[in-house]
């Protein structure tokens, strides 16, 4: 299985009139015209998604359709709480255990600091390594038999920037 990994898109910032929420942050122009640019470069680097899955929050799921539809992705986005921030990664762990179909490839997309400490700890099993997302960002995880812990390798972490340059 892969996991690709990817936080959401350019949002409106903290505390911006008008969206009294964080959950209802959206994306800016600018987040979306940098999400479709990724989407392209993913498209060329032959990424496909079988099941995407989303936090709840605007912003993630705003990126999550953006992708999905650029991608032609098969399948609608489906929310997880679990990827909201402070969610638990052993509840997450065991949604993507009990997925029908066994999905090949399979988008997470959420929040700093959670996505570097959910791919922390299904690279080392712990937290002794530190992952950063920028805005955007994707990574791709190999996974043999997915469990709480080690048990994938990283095989590229790209910033939203690089994936633009390849677009």
């Amino acid at each position: 299985m892969n996991l690709y990994l990817m936080r959401h898109g350019l949002a409106v910032e903290r505390g911006t009139r008008g969206y009294d929420s964080d959950r209802e942050r959206p994306l800016t122009s600018k987040g979306e015209r940098k999400v479709r640019r990724v989407a392209e470069a993913l498209m060329k680097m032959e990424v496909s998604f079988d099941a995407i899955f989303s936090s709840p929050l605007l912003r993630s799921r705003q990126t999550a359709d953006l992708l999905s539809d650029e991608m032609n992705s098969k399948g609608e986005v489906q929310l997880a709480e679990h990827l909201s921030p402070g969610g638990s990664t052993k509840a997450l762990v065991s949604l993507l255990q009990r997925l029908s179909g066994s999905p090949e490839d399979i988008l997470l997309v959420g929040h700093e600091p959670d996505l570097g400490q959910l791919a922390a700890s299904l690279l080392t099993g712990g937290d002794k390594v530190s992952l950063v997302f920028k805005k955007g960002g994707v990574a791709k995880l190999a996974v043999d038999t997915l469990h709480v812990g080690r048990c994938a390798t990283l095989e590229w972490l790209l910033t939203s920037r690089q994936l633009e340059l390849m677009a």
